[in-house]
């Protein structure tokens, strides 16, 4: 039997009368590259936050690795890494020191801290750019620290929230390289995106969201017989487009 890595039981977050994210059911198994699509707003980052114990539900249960990671956090959380939408390191400090600082916070420290630091800048590529100035680096550069920060501490879990905003197609091929290096090294990933390619490139499975529910679930082959029943091959944009009535072309900048 596969080990479930997540799974949400009609897991719910309101904001005053409106359903950010609606009764969502999930099951993603371990070893997996799970895609979350949606346009904006369908409730993608909300789920993540909630996931990882940022957002509190309104009501329904999350299970990660087996845990509440509510009532268990300090059990789960230094299992999961986490790369957010938003860049989450320090401007002003030099790229190993970022890495530092956020591995630290697993516990990390002395040898096994510096080793951590040196193996997370190796695996992003920026062990020559180690001590330099973040905010001196390209938006490329920036995207692979914040990778470089989120895996310092070796996390079985790995969340990425829309990895590649914003940078040019080799920092781009760069990250869906390492992504798939991370996953063949035994991490589980959920990956959000807005592109569809580097989706239907990765992801072993596809959930699309939209206005806060999960209206369709397979592989990139399954959501297509969905909505052709096999008679003829479409793309996976087509299939989001029928699905949903929107196109991820009006989101992806």
């Amino acid at each position: 039997m596969e080990e479930i890595i997540l799974k949400t039981t009609d897991l719910t977050k309101k904001y005053g009368r409106k359903a950010v994210v609606d009764n969502l059911n999930l099951e993603i198994k371990k070893g997996e590259i799970f895609g979350l699509l949606g346009p904006n707003g369908a409730g993608k980052s909300t789920t993540l936050n909630m996931i990882c114990s940022i957002t509190r539900p309104t009501a329904g249960k999350v299970e990660l690795l087996g845990k509440n990671p509510w009532k268990q956090k300090k059990e789960v959380i230094h299992r999961i890494g986490y790369i957010p939408q938003e860049l989450a390191i320090h401007g002003n400090l030099k790229a190993w020191e970022n890495v530092e600082l956020f591995t630290s916070l697993y516990g990390m420290k002395g040898e096994k801290l510096r080793q951590a630091v040196d193996e997370s800048l190796e695996y992003v590529g920026l062990s020559e750019k180690r001590g330099e100035l973040a905010k001196n680096f390209s938006g490329g550069m920036k995207r692979r620290l914040n990778i470089a920060c989120a895996i310092g501490h070796q996390p079985e879990l790995l969340i990425f929230d829309e990895p590649t905003v914003g940078i040019d197609p080799q920092s781009r091929n760069f990250i869906l390289e390492k992504i798939q290096e991370s996953n063949k090294n035994g991490a589980t990933v959920i990956y959000t995106s807005h592109y569809m390619e580097e989706v239907e490139a990765i992801c072993t499975r596809i959930g699309i969201m939209d206005n806060g529910k999960l209206i369709a679930c397979g592989t990139s082959q399954e959501l297509k017989q969905m909505i052709t029943g096999g008679k003829s091959e479409i793309t996976l944009e087509e299939v989001f487009l029928t699905l949903t009535g929107k196109s991820l072309r009006d989101y992806a900048e």
